[in-house]
C-alpha cells in the first residue's frame, strides 16, 4: 500500500500562457505536496507557496486537502482588481 501511485494534473495560467502538468503523487499526497512535486514553482517564480489560492476542478481547497486519482489542481493568480469594480467600469464604458 505505501507504493501505490495516482495521476493528476497542476494548471497555472496567465493572460498569454498557461501550464498543464500531468503527474504521479502517492496517494494520500496533499495539494502542497503536489504542487512542490510538479516543478511548476519553478517555472514560474511568481507563484508564493506561502499564499496561494487553490481549487480541483474549480472548486475551492486548502493546501492540506487530499488529491484523489485525476484531480486537477487549479493554481489561481491573486486578483488585481476587486470584481465589483470591474463591472463598474465595463458599465461605464458601455454607456
Amino acid at each position: 500500500m505505501h507504493n501505490e501511485t495516482i495521476m493528476i494534473e497542476v494548471a497555472y495560467a496567465l493572460p498569454a500562457t498557461q501550464s498543464l502538468l500531468t503527474l504521479e503523487v502517492r496517494v494520500g499526497a496533499t495539494i502542497r505536496h503536489a504542487i512542490l512535486q510538479s516543478g511548476i514553482l519553478r517555472l514560474f517564480p511568481e507563484i508564493d507557496p506561502q499564499t496561494i489560492s487553490v481549487g480541483i476542478f474549480s472548486e475551492p481547497k486548502e493546501l492540506d486537502d487530499i488529491v484523489k486519482e485525476g484531480d486537477r489542481i487549479e493554481i489561481y493568480r491573486p486578483l488585481t482588481m476587486d470584481p465589483k469594480e470591474a463591472r463598474r467600469r465595463r458599465a461605464g464604458h458601455a454607456r
